[in-house]
């Protein structure tokens, strides 16, 4: 009997196959992150050894001897994590992955030395800006060499770290915020995903690229990265879209993290509000931090606050694309065509539940004891796992390859104007709701 009808009708005598648990990319970063989690509340693994802030000293300062031993177990530790993941999903790979990754690693200790060089930092220059830059150098200069493309997943770090993220979302730091910090996040974003999905159908036609167009929109008005990431999979954009995406997101990112605080104080801005300004629409939660850091303590937690909420509409929305493409489109022009509620769930992103799922144990389950001696290793990790994303994608991102992908610059006008809409109305909802004319600050 032919091999795939035995693999089928088992399938089908237990009516559930949860072989995806331990074959999908996705449910990985779940496990990685569980994995972490656990290891850190119990003491069994340590804040990340990682470069040093260096200035006046020299870059020898950043890297002292002293430091090495702990960098190369920080690189073991990383190195043994992902290569498990990557022999459960991609076991044909996972030889090429163990050796091409120490280079992957090491650059990114690279951008955390150039990321720690306290002037260029100052001004928000960090490790997750230099990994980008590393990755696009050499990926637009030299090529990516093959063998580096083989550790170059992008995916499985970025979502490991996003459920890394879920522990330090406590839901006490949401409800201070209250309504204040729900009216930037949960008002704005949806709209500006509705009415700039509108316009790349109705107004730029670019109705045979509806899955490039919502995985544009979420990656502008939700988080960059992890929005592209996440909706992208949901409308089963091609992974080319998706980079194409993640690339124009960051572009604009590292403008807006730069210009954004130079623009409030030139005009005068409240921190308070400049700080809800910025977290309501720079794409990347690093760079909201960066930025807004250059405003003040306060400016910096109202910032980093209303990111993670917005962050939280990660699965929301993703879950809502899902749904519709899954019950709108593909019903489309073929009467026969019968969409399961099961392809929802499969579409899902997984890493969102490892997120959801994290915020809640950090939440209500563990001492503070244990969350306040817990954090920083998970914070170390998740930065450490964002920098290797970074150089990851950099490596994936040639300039005159995406140049053929923006097709008479429709991407290109559909995340400016997105972007635009973005900061009028934002700043609209930042002085509303964090100006302390309407609502008392709660601080």
């Amino acid at each position: 009997m032919n091999k795939g009808i035995v693999v089928e009708a088992k399938k089908a005598k237990n009516g559930l196959d949860l072989s995806p648990l331990w074959k999908k990319e996705d449910w990985w970063t779940v496990w990685l992150g569980i994995i972490l989690i656990v290891a850190a509340a119990v003491g069994g693994v340590a804040k990340p050894a990682l470069p040093k802030k260096w200035a006046e000293g020299g870059i020898l300062e950043s890297i002292p001897v002293d430091l090495i031993p702990g960098i190369l177990v920080t690189g073991v530790i990383c190195w043994i994590l992902f290569s498990l993941a990557v022999y459960f999903f991609k076991k044909e790979q996972v030889k090429k992955f163990a050796v091409s990754f120490p280079v992957i690693f090491l650059l990114g200790i690279g951008a955390y030395v150039m990321g720690n060089y306290a002037p260029w930092r100052h001004y928000g220059f960090n490790n997750v800006v230099w990994a980008l830059v590393i990755g696009l150098i050499i990926s637009n200069t030299v090529k990516t060499p093959a063998f580096l493309k083989n550790a170059a997943f992008t995916e499985l770090f970025i979502k490991t770290g996003l459920v890394l993220l879920g522990a330090s979302i406590l839901f006490n730091r949401v409800l201070a915020l209250g309504v204040m910090g729900l009216g930037v996040a949960w008002i704005v974003t949806p709209l500006i995903v509705l009415v700039m999905y509108w316009f790349s159908q109705k107004v730029l036609k670019m109705k045979d690229d509806k899955s490039l167009a919502i995985t544009i929109v979420a990656a502008l008005s939700v988080c960059g990265v992890s929005a592209a990431i996440a909706t992208g999979a949901a409308s089963k954009a091609k992974k080319e879209e998706i980079s194409l995406a993640i690339s124009i997101s960051l572009i604009f990112t590292i403008l807006m993290m730069i210009l954004m605080p130079a623009l409030i104080r030139l005009f005068g801005i409240d921190p308070i509000v400049g700080g809800a300004w910025i977290g309501g629409t720079v794409d990347a939660t690093g760079a909201v931090v960066a930025a807004s850091t250059l405003l003040g303590e306060e400016a910096m937690q109202v910032a980093s606050v209303i990111k993670m909420i917005q962050n939280i509409l990660i699965g929301i929305i993703a879950f809502g694309v899902a749904v519709y493409w899954a019950t709108v489109y593909e019903k489309d022009g073929d009467s026969k065509t019968s969409v399961k509620p099961i392809e929802i769930w499969n579409r899902m992103p997984k890493f969102i539940l490892g997120f959801i799922g994290a915020s809640l144990i950090f939440s209500f389950f563990l001492s503070k004891e244990t969350v306040d001696a817990t954090l920083p290793v998970l914070d170390g990790y998740r930065e450490l796992f964002f920098t290797l994303a970074f150089i990851s994608i950099g490596l994936e991102s040639n300039f005159k390859d995406m140049a053929k992908m923006v097709k008479g610059g429709k991407p290109l006008v559909l995340y400016l104007t997105g972007q635009i809409l973005n900061i009028v109305i934002t700043l609209a909802a930042a002085y509303i709701f964090f100006s302390g004319r309407f609502f008392a600050l709660p601080f």
